[in-house]
């Protein structure tokens, strides 16, 4: 089976290359490089002992994108390309909803036209919006508190749609919490351009040195500790449910939710990091950002019962391997 990886060289979309390529499925990659590198194509095909065709195309450059789809016949795509930064989705609205709907649109337009039956989504727990946590699939999805989460409920809805009028184009729409970690190895993880939007990367560069202190965003939330209360999932947990996704057998559009189904609050993560890796994290309060609501965790039971698939790794796995990541990670 031949997959198309949009985002394959970012932080979710590289670890779920790896995979794939270790369960035999045939991978291309593209990427524009806005938030990756292209030194991650040589750490995969490292990792994997395998050669990966890359393209670095923008998605939302419908000429060269169907270059693409003329030279491979895929049977599936999985979509990471977007922009991801819930603050600066709220400062520039327009870039967020002109890039993220624009690659969906293209990319779905074009796997109709070119018959390719399978879409995977990498949508956000945000499309809930403000909701009591644990969050459902059979939830409505709600106005969300950023431009962010309305693209990813935007791009959903539009997914849905051609699935209807396309019945031979079945759509997983994947709802994903908080992915942190790194592989095992350490040679691939979160490495994010500029100042850090998430927060593990901002503890591991704090960690490193590369920063001051951490800034911790609210403490008084309604929450045992007054700080932002999140579904933390370990990376490679969350690429193994790509995988998943892609094997399960059904019609239409399905939507999944990939979580741990328990909320880890800021300051638990910090003093998580700090027990497992012995190194203490400085940090202050500061005012809330914009867009961001008290707690987000979810109910993955449809993904256990369905696609037979559940988080295994623990906080204390993830805050190893981040970690393990950036110490070994040559600035």
């Amino acid at each position: 089976m031949k997959v198309l990886v949009t985002g394959g060289l970012g932080f979710i979309g590289s670890h779920t290359v790896v995979e794939l390529l270790e369960k035999d499925y045939d991978v291309v990659i593209i990427d524009n490089l806005s938030n990756s590198e292209v030194i991650v194509l040589d750490k995969l095909e490292k990792l994997t002992g395998k050669k990966i065709p890359f393209y670095e195309i923008d998605c939302c450059d419908y000429e060269k994108l169907e270059k693409i789809f003329k030279k491979y016949k895929f049977d599936a795509i999985i979509h990471f390309a977007g922009y991801k930064a819930v603050g600066e989705s709220v400062a520039k609205p327009y870039m967020y909803y002109s890039n993220n709907l624009n690659s969906t649109m293209n990319l779905a337009n074009l796997a109709t036209e070119y018959k390719v039956p399978r879409f995977i989504f990498s949508s956000s727990a945000t499309v809930y919006g403000d909701q009591t946590p644990p969050l459902t699939e059979l939830m409505e999805k709600k106005e969300t508190s950023n431009p962010y989460g309305e693209t990813k409920a935007m791009s959903e809805r539009i997914l849905s749609d051609i699935s209807k009028a396309n019945k031979s184009f079945s759509v997983v729409l994947l709802r994903y919490f908080n992915p942190i970690g790194a592989h095992k190895s350490g040679v691939i993880g979160e490495k994010p351009s500029g100042i850090p939007n998430n927060l593990m990367p901002y503890i591991t560069q704090t960690a490193k040195g590369i920063r001051e202190k951490l800034y911790v965003f609210g403490d008084d939330y309604d929450t045992p500790d007054g700080t932002g209360v999140r579904d933390y999932i370990h990376v490679v947990d969350l690429a193994k449910g790509h995988v998943a996704a892609l094997e399960y057998d059904f019609e239409g559009v399905e939507v999944f939710n990939l979580g741990t189904g328990k909320g880890t609050s800021v300051l638990e993560i910090v003093k998580a990091f700090e027990e497992v890796n012995k190194i203490k994290i400085p940090y202050v309060i500061t005012d809330r950002r914009p867009g961001d609501i008290s707690a987000s965790y979810a109910d993955a039971n449809k993904a256990k019962k369905l696609l037979n698939w559940e988080a295994k790794l623990t906080i204390k796995d993830m805050v190893k391997d981040s970690w393990n990541f950036e110490r070994n990670l040559n600035d």
